[in-house]
């Protein structure tokens, strides 16, 4: 079904692929890419659950817009494991104009499809989601 402002539709893939993220911990991260040919939002990555903050980071290209859900782990004041997922819309400078309106008026609706998602992070530069950023949203 696609988006009445973007006219965005979310690749069924994206939707089982987060679910095993959140479920059974077969992803670190995801990261998601518009495919403007077919109008559709569509996996282009998966990390492997040993894969770092630092792989999840390169991941980004450092000139295109692209959305990514994180799995991220941590210990609390009181000593306990604990996973939040969040999400991340990607905006770099440099990336197009278009690329940069289309994921906005897609995020909504996109991130709407993946149940679970704890907390945002909008980001233009890789500064903007460093890990630091991450674990005071996260505790």
């Amino acid at each position: 079904m696609a988006n009445a402002v973007s006219g965005m539709a979310v690749n069924d893939e994206c939707k089982l692929k987060f679910l095993e993220l959140k479920a059974k911990r077969t992803y670190r991260f995801i990261v998601f890419k518009i495919d403007e040919s077919v109008q559709q939002v569509r996996v282009e990555k998966l990390g492997g659950p040993d894969e770092t903050y630092e792989d999840f980071s390169a991941s980004l290209p450092a000139d295109q817009c692209r959305y990514a859900v994180y799995d991220f782990n941590f210990i609390t004041a009181e000593n306990c494991q604990k996973s939040k997922i969040f999400f991340v819309s990607w905006a770099p400078d440099i990336s197009r104009v278009r690329s940069k309106m289309l994921y906005a008026s897609s995020k909504d609706r996109f991130k709407r499809e993946l149940d679970g998602i704890q907390f945002e992070l909008q980001a233009t530069d890789p500064s903007e989601m460093s890990l630091d950023i991450v674990k005071s949203r996260a505790v």
